[in-house]
């Protein structure tokens, strides 16, 4: 039913007071949406509604109204405003049609929207699927530096802030901050810039700009491309690190190693698709690489670096040899249950975990055995040096290249080794030189590694965090969190070589060439894997949910990609 505010019969007031009568004539004035649809999205019936219905007395009867997508007829009599009696009994059916859609709704694969997930086999979630198109990438390192390393520090040269040292913010720049969402950026500051410690040089045939901080990553600067000027909603650690993950600043919606998994499956299904390896986990917890309303069997599995990568992997001896036996008991009374409960996808999820568990027993045990590489190898990641957060690092960093080089979609990694992460609000230097040198020779040796054995042309390694740091002092020779422009690098798996995106003004402190969104980079990301990002979607509440937000609104890095 189409409502038009022209055709509304004489005889029935404007109540511009009421918001339903406001929001139908701006809903529907033009476009025409079926009423039907925005009744149904309001989820109850509360009195402005009521209000609503006797406002169109004269129609027929609220059945029809309400659950017919019909035009609006001339049909309208100078009836009384319905009863609760008369008013219930005529909805009866309405009710009744808006109830089937709710159990269609469940009873497809999950309230799935994904055109591909027609295929997909619930109990078999982890099995490839196609991509939408020829993808540049198959797998993804996602290496997050948790709280915030600084990127006037790091790659982001400002000689600008160098000469600036002890000064307050420029007028002009401090204006121009405050006219925008990241006005906020000033609070908890001094207002005195504070010079970058470290020194800066020119690498590579690009001549990029990076800190002694990182003189290993320097050597690999014209594989990688830049983004100087990224930008986050938020200047608080768990709403901007949700975002990085999930695309929204509150907790409860999906990863995007989640999205990634169940869009293309995995190539090895006798290993978890998407694996997070961490000591510490990242600020603001599990709602980081959460499946959130995803299937359960999207959600990641935690590996362990050292001995068993899965605790409890392995049956006692007096198990061992009735271990099939009891799982295909247990399957059975799961497809049982499974018939009896259509729709449920946990119970898919535990039949499939099952069996994921049971094959993992060699793969993961294999995976996890790091004594068959080589000494060199052991080196170039820097397995051999004495600080124990490195050789920590170190053997994330290879047991990644190991995952992904047997078939595993998703490997998300947490460099956070206490509750501080990069988060320098006070002595700086003292923050980021051990973080520096816990994680340098170790990403490194990663894209070297990777380069060498053909898989960095198949593999996306993404190095980010949450926000940066501002120019500005904050206590003693720290900095405060900077969501106005920071910096991230990408390399491998079909980014350019060598691409400079972006760039903040002259202090470090906001982009203001080209200024990047997260729902930006996660377009971005799941271009290379092949997705057509504005299809991957699932639909909560009749919504469809994506991790690039509404449709329309992300652009992806076409220049970036090969």
């Amino acid at each position: 039913m189409w409502v038009k505010m022209r055709d509304k019969p004489k005889g029935i007031p404007s109540q511009p007071d009421c918001p339903f009568y406001d929001r139908l004539r701006k809903m529907h004035g033009r476009d025409g949406r079926p009423l039907l649809d925005w009744i149904r999205s309001l989820g109850y019936i509360d009195k402005s509604l009521k209000r609503f219905i006797r406002r169109f007395h004269g129609c027929p009867s609220a059945t029809w109204l309400l659950a017919r997508g019909m035009k609006q007829s001339d049909s309208y009599h100078n009836s009384p405003p319905f009863e609760r009696r008369p008013f219930l009994s005529r909805i009866g059916m309405g009710l009744g049609w808006l109830a089937m859609q709710s159990l269609d709704h469940r009873l497809s694969i999950g309230g799935d929207s994904l055109k591909r997930s027609r295929t997909m086999d619930p109990l078999n979630p982890f099995a490839a699927r196609q991509p939408d198109f020829a993808p540049r990438a198959k797998s993804i390192i996602f290496l997050f530096m948790v709280g915030g390393p600084s990127q006037i520090d790091t790659f982001d040269y400002k000689p600008t802030l160098q000469g600036l040292n002890g000064m307050p913010v420029p007028d002009s720049i401090r204006k121009a901050v405050e006219a925008t969402r990241h006005a906020n950026v000033f609070h908890g500051c001094k207002d005195e810039l504070m010079a970058s410690p470290y020194s800066f040089a020119q690498h590579g045939q690009t001549g990029t700009w990076v800190s002694d901080l990182f003189p290993h990553m320097a050597k690999h600067v014209d594989d990688i491309a830049l983004i100087y000027s990224m930008q986050s909603d938020s200047n608080n650690h768990a709403p901007a690190s949700y975002q990085l993950h999930t695309g929204d600043v509150r907790a409860g919606k999906a990863s995007l190693g989640s999205w990634v998994t169940y869009g293309l499956g995995t190539e090895n299904t006798d290993l978890p698709g998407y694996v997070v390896l961490f000591d510490a986990g990242p600020l603001g917890g599990a709602a980081n690489y959460s499946n959130g309303f995803l299937p359960p069997a999207f959600q990641p599995t935690r590996l362990r670096d050292r001995g068993l990568p899965v605790l409890d992997l392995l049956p006692s001896e007096k198990l061992a040899k009735g271990q099939r036996e009891s799982i295909d008991l247990m399957q059975k009374l799961n497809q049982i249950h499974r018939d009896d409960h259509p729709g449920f996808t946990e119970i898919d999820a535990r039949i499939a975990t099952y069996e994921l568990a049971y094959r993992m027993q060699s793969a993961a045990l294999q995976v996890g055995n790091f004594e068959d590489e080589p000494e060199h190898i052991h080196k170039l990641y820097g397995l051999d040096q004495p600080e124990p957060r490195t050789q920590n690092f170190a053997r994330k960093c290879l047991l990644a290249r190991r995952l992904v080089e047997r078939g595993v979609r998703f490997v998300q990694l947490y460099d956070m080794p206490d509750k501080d992460g990069w988060d320098a609000h006070a002595k700086l230097r003292d923050n980021h030189d051990p973080r520096a040198r816990w994680t340098d020779q170790s990403v490194a040796g990663l894209l070297a590694d990777l380069k060498q054995r053909g898989l960095l042309d198949s593999t996306l390694v993404v190095w980010a965090s949450e926000f940066g740091r501002t120019p500005m002092m904050q206590g003693d020779l720290g900095r405060q969190h900077n969501a106005a422009g920071f910096t991230l690098w990408m390399a491998g798996g079909g980014v350019r070589p060598g691409m400079r995106i972006g760039a903040t003004d002259e202090l470090g402190l906001m982009a203001t060439q080209r200024p990047i969104q997260f729902r930006d980079l996660h377009a971005t990301i799941l271009t290379a894997m092949g997705i057509k990002f504005e299809e991957l979607s699932f639909a909560v509440n009749g919504r469809d949910e994506r991790i690039t937000g509404v449709a329309g609104t992300a652009q992806p890095l076409l220049d970036l990609l090969v």
